[in-house]
């Protein structure tokens, strides 16, 4: 099989389709010969991103607005994708929300939000497409973060680091019960990755001295980097790959 055909002939479902990691892999995964349904609370972002890949020849719907803290917008997620393409084969979980604070600035209106729009989603989207997966055996992969594993000193992502722990968790659990079908589950943990709301990083010197000085690749990922990885758990290459986490930080977790 051709390295552009892993993914032939897989429906696979994008979260976050119109961010930055979100749309680089609605284009990687149409690249590699998905169908894709992205998925988005933001229809501009969501609507450029179905433009780009169908530009590039990919096959891609999109549901859009859809806010996946409600149980009824993820099923009808997991409706659509059947009803336009018959199954589900692939459920990236990237999209989310966080809310930054440090512990005495810390509202419980914006630790609820950080957990609902980071955790809970995960749960009701995964739950919605789980009878799926279980149809095509299909598998799981869920962005967790470098923030999951390590305090980032100038971030204050108290929330964040919660939400992001629960995630990866989470997957572990999800590849334990998914065993007995013939599902995966595994992680992605980004570090610091060049996207809209990160390249502020650049300019700042404080910023860049900590957040890329720990890194051993000195320098900001890229968005489709997270994607690749993402794609070769997504795809049969990591078919003994489950429970897993690939981190995608330039070293930071190797010192």
């Amino acid at each position: 099989m051709a390295f552009s055909d892993r993914l032939r002939g897989k429906t696979c479902i994008i979260t976050g389709s119109g961010g930055s990691i979100g749309r680089a892999a609605c284009l990687r995964f149409a690249e590699e010969g998905a169908n894709v349904v992205g998925v988005d609370i933001a229809a501009p972002g969501a609507e450029e991103t179905v433009r780009l890949v169908e530009a590039a020849g990919g096959t891609m719907i999109s549901v859009h607005p859809a806010d996946l803290t409600d149980k009824a917008e993820c099923d009808r997620v997991v409706a659509t994708t059947v009803e336009r393409f018959g199954g589900v084969d692939v459920l990236f979980n990237n999209g989310a929300m966080a809310y930054f604070a440090w512990i005495e600035d810390m509202t419980d209106d914006m630790w609820s939000k950080t957990i609902n729009e980071e955790l809970n989603l995960v749960f009701l989207m995964t739950r919605a497409a789980w009878p799926e997966l279980k149809k095509s055996k299909g598998n799981i992969v869920n962005t967790a973060s470098l923030s999951a594993w390590a305090g980032i000193e100038l971030l204050p992502g108290l929330a964040h680091t919660a939400a992001k722990g629960g995630v990866l968790a989470m997957t572990r659990q999800l590849a334990m019960e998914g065993r007995k079908h013939g599902v995966r589950a595994n992680t992605v943990s980004p570090g610091t990755i060049e996207t809209n709301q990160t390249r502020f990083i650049l300019e700042d010197p404080e910023w860049s001295r900590i957040q890329l000085g720990r890194a051993m690749i000195n320098r900001m990922g890229q968005p489709e980097e997270v994607a690749a990885a993402v794609a070769f758990l997504a795809s049969d290459d990591a078919s003994y790959v489950t429970g897993a986490d690939i981190a995608v930080d330039g070293g930071v977790r190797a010192w």
